[in-house]
Formats: C-alpha cells, structure tokens, sequence
C-alpha cells in the first residue's frame, strides 16, 4: 500500500460502550468516506443529523478531554478516536455516534485499531496532504513547553512529570508509525490519580470511569488495576497517544519533530494552532509550492480580467482554508482613477479579492462545482494600511460556518507579513 496516498476504512465498523466522562451507553459506527473528507463525525441522535469535522477551528473546550462543536453540535472526549484513525493512517472518515461522547473501551485506542484492521484500509487516489515547517517553532507557558524541530517523518519526545507527584518523571522518543502505534501506542490506556476521582465527579468527569478503561494510581504511588502496567512506560505513551489525536486537527499529515514537556489537550492544542499558523504564513511565500496557476483558477472562478483578483492559491486544505495571492502592478486599471497622482489598491477590492479566494475554496469542492458565489455580507471589516503598486498582496481564508449553500469565513490580507486588511464575508452559493 502507497503511503502516501489518502486512505479510508474499506467497510463499516461498529462499536457499543459507555463514554467515559457521560457513563452513558452509546454506539458508534465508522463509516468510509471520499477523498478529501477529512474526519468528520455525524450526530445521528440530533434532528438533521449535524456534521461536526475534526478540525481545530473547532475546538471549544480541553477540559479533561478534547470537545469540539459545530454550529449546535458537540462531541466530546475525541482525542482516542482521532489518535487511532491517524496512527494508521486514515484520512477520511465519518464516525456516526448516537450520543455525545464515543465509547471508551478500554480506555486506549486498542478497540479502535482492531476494528479498522478487520475492516480492511482502503486506499485512494489523492496523495495526502502534509504540513511541516523548515524553522524550530517553540513554547512555553505555566511550566508546559512544546518545541517543533524540522523532520522528514513525524516523531515525538515526551516528557510527563508532576510537581511533588509520587510518579517519577518519564520520558519517550517514538517515531509515529504504524508499527510503533500498534505496538506500543495504540494499546496505553488513560489514566488518573486516586484523590483525583471525587473532585472529577464532582464536576460531572469520569462517571463511566472504572477499573476496567483506567489506570488508577493509588496514593502511594501503586497501580490498583489487576495486572498493572502494559507497558513499563505506559503513563508517557497515554500522553504521546493524546498528543497524537489533538495534533489530528490539523487536517494534515504532519512531519516534524515534537518536543514535548507536561503537555496536556490545552497546551496541545494551542502549539497545533500556532504551528498551523505559522505554515500558512510560510507557505504563501513559496512560489514552489503553487497548486493553482492563473489558468486553473479560471476554471473555478467565473471572474475574468479586469475582475480576476488572484494570481495563485498556494495552499488549500479541503473544506478548512486556503492561502493565495495578487502580484499588484503599477498597470491595474483601477489605478487609473484612483489616484492618479497616488495610486492606491481600493478598499473594496481588496474585500472582493478575498472573497474571490474564498470561492476558489468553497467551488473547488465536487458537490460545488458549476455554482456561483453571491456575497451576503460583509463584518467587521477593517483596513489597516494602504495597498500599492509593487506590492504582493497574500490572502488566507478559514472557514467559520458552513450552513447549506451559505457558509462565512475569516480573511486576511498581507503585505510582507503585515496585515493591510481583514474581516468576515458571508456568502451563498447558487
């Protein structure tokens, strides 16, 4: 099988347990799903059966477990599903669940592999899509640190220590592959310290909890679950395990090395987000990693000259965000009256140009193709320094909602890294 093809689940798998958080009974399905799908999971308990896609744009909550939210609809506690599907390298999916929360199992991704192993993985024919970056990105808050380090494959280093904790401080290198995943990773199961429990019920946490999905570390620093460990490093391998599912909201494939010290969802997340952040403003900058040239976008787009506002997309992930750009020459007819004595790129056009980006998001998807995008608002948007000739103006656009045929985004426009634009568009597609 190609590795770096996009892969899916090649049939139904099905699951039924309690989740952990809930205690709640609950069934869930994995279901394959197309190219360029993502992960998505599907609310089939909820009128209209909403859609919530794994993405960190929709993260809302790290409390003891990553929540996401889409529109009105939640999952909870999705880290071990995500974990699973990306340690075996699955792309696209759609998890159906008939509550809130998946079902714990066992309290590792173990149940999860198996099934998708029975099932069979399915390979398909876009490449995958990665994320990487060529310089060292690092934080720290409140003793958490995370630094990322460039690297061909995808690697972690953890390090779990507890201030004044009766656990010594572990530390794991692994490089993230299916074999160590299925070795090691995929089977450390979650865990919790003794005087934690009454404080996490109180707080409507863990109420499917047991022995039976959790490691209990009893106050003197001994396992109480029959058997103990599964591994003498168990408890860091959990945390590479979660570490892995939160960085599955990235939407891509990542390679780099990931340094981690006292990391949990929050800290996670955050680092994801930066790292992505930091990729889209790189990759706007590399004329290499075009994707769509002048003549493509026209195939998108039913803009022509002198309404055509962008020269390349450089990136696009699908259903997420795009980045692309308009080299600003001295020849624009706009400049022509404004002004001709100081030309400056119009306010307005600078809107359309995102919006015209965004299209190239929204109309490069199947179900779209041969529509049209009409603007149906504008917010808060506002400008921040003037556009001129000579100037390259790079453009990215995140999806916020997407409702039917109408959807909102956030732009950005950039001149040399600083923002000159930005603001909500809101739109339909007919």
């Amino acid at each position: 099988m190609n590795n770096n093809k996009q892969r899916t689940i090649n049939k139904n798998a099905l699951f039924e347990g309690i989740g952990l958080h809930t205690g709640k009974a609950v069934v869930m399905k994995f279901l394959p799903a197309p190219e360029n799908t993502g992960v998505v999971f599907i609310r089939s308990d909820l009128p209209n059966k909403p859609k919530i896609k794994a993405s960190l744009e929709n993260v809302i909550s790290t409390n003891r477990g990553t929540v996401l939210k889409e529109n009105d609809a939640v999952v909870n506690t999705v880290e071990h599903v995500l974990s699973a599907l990306k340690g075996l390298g699955i792309d696209n999916m759609f998890i159906d669940l008939n509550d809130v929360e998946p079902p714990v199992m066992d309290g590792s991704a173990r149940e999860y592999v198996k099934a998708i192993l029975e099932a069979g993985i399915k390979e398909q024919e876009e490449p995958k899509v990665y994320i990487s970056l060529k310089d060292k990105l690092f934080l720290e808050e409140k003793g958490k640190k995370m630094t990322y380090l460039p690297s061909d494959k995808f690697e972690v280093t953890f390090t779990l220590a507890y201030s004044d904790s009766i656990i010594a401080p572990q530390t794991v290198h692994v490089e993230i592959n299916e074999e160590e995943y299925l070795k090691r990773i995929g089977i450390s199961r979650t865990f919790g310290f003794e005087h934690e429990f009454e404080m996490l019920k109180a707080n409507d946490l863990a109420r499917g909890g047991s022995l039976e999905n959790a490691i209990v570390i009893n106050n003197d620093g001994t396992i109480r679950n029959e058997g103990g460990l599964r591994d003498a490093k168990e408890l860091v391998l959990h945390k590479i395990l979660d570490l892995i599912g939160d960085f599955s909201l990235l939407g891509a494939n990542l390679k780099g090395h990931l340094i981690a010290e006292k990391s949990g969802h929050d800290f996670n997340t955050k680092f994801a987000k930066l790292l992505k952040e930091k990729f889209n403003q790189v990759s706007i900058r590399k004329d290499s990693d075009v994707m769509m040239y002048i003549e493509e976008i026209k195939s998108v787009l039913p803009h022509r000259y002198p309404f055509l506002l962008v020269d390349r997309i450089v990136s696009l992930v699908p259903g997420e965000s795009i980045c692309g750009y308009k080299n600003v020459t001295t020849n624009e007819e706009f400049f022509n009256g404004h002004y001709p004595h100081k030309p400056i790129m119009p306010g307005v056009l600078l809107v359309e140009a995102m919006a015209q980006v965004a299209g190239v998001l929204f109309l490069s998807q199947e179900e779209n193709k041969g529509k049209t995008p009409f603007f149906c608002g504008i917010d808060r948007v506002r400008f921040r320094k003037p556009v001129v000739p000579g100037d390259r103006v790079d453009f990215t656009i995140k999806i916020t909602k997407v409702r039917g045929a109408t959807g909102k985004v956030e732009a950005e426009a950039r001149v040399d890294g600083d923002l000159v634009a930005g603001g909500e568009l809101m739109f339909q597609l007919v």
